[in-house]
């Protein structure tokens, strides 16, 4: 019975360090995209402090919320797909199937930013035209930086849902990020894009 109790404490208290962890995540964020910006350093000590140690005790699937409804990722990708200024053309793109790249951005849109995150996404598009169409032109496919063999995920429209997110969540982007994908990638279009916060930096 005390064992029990016990394990319920412990439980309960990783869930509050969850909570406040992903609550400064979010102060965060909304820091960098109002242009105050935080330290690289912060951003990586509040991703870490998300996952819960490996030691923690599992709860009982009672005690799990709810997983969030994921993204359809094919009418998120046919919307990215519609901008011809920010997007090569097929046998342009590096990567002909860039699925992977666009899960881990989708992994970093919040829950509550999912009902119309495609709306959101157009707008994005929309309002950096003239910048995307520039990043295209200097450093895409054909360019003299991408023919060095960088900058291999400009052109590719999943890259248009990373730059929202680079925008909009920058920390929990590269925190996502950096559990599933090298971050080179990521390095690189942040250079190029020139965001307000640079992390790799």
């Amino acid at each position: 019975m005390r064992g029990d109790a016990v394990r319920l404490c412990v439980v309960g208290w990783f869930a509050g360090v969850r909570d406040v962890a992903s609550h400064l995540l979010r102060i965060a964020d909304t820091t960098a995209t109002t242009r105050r910006g935080l330290a690289a350093s912060s951003a990586m000590l509040l991703a870490h402090l998300q996952q819960p140690p490996s030691s923690a005790p599992e709860a009982s699937p009672a005690e799990e919320p709810a997983p969030a409804v994921p993204l359809d990722a094919s009418a998120v990708m046919a919307t990215a797909e519609r901008f011809p200024w920010a997007a090569a053309a097929p046998g342009e793109r590096h990567w002909p199937d860039g699925s992977d790249f666009l899960a881990v951005a989708l992994s970093a849109v919040r829950p509550e930013e999912r009902d119309g995150y495609i709306e959101r996404l157009e707008a994005f598009v929309e309002q950096h035209r003239a910048r995307l169409e520039e990043m295209l032109r200097t450093h895409g496919p054909g360019s003299t930086p991408a023919s060095h063999g960088r900058y291999a995920l400009i052109g590719q429209p999943e890259t248009l849902v990373i730059l929202e997110r680079m925008e909009s969540a920058p920390f929990l982007l590269r925190g996502q990020w950096e559990e599933e994908l090298e971050t080179v990638f990521l390095d690189d279009l942040e250079f190029a894009w020139g965001p307000r916060t640079r992390l790799s930096r």
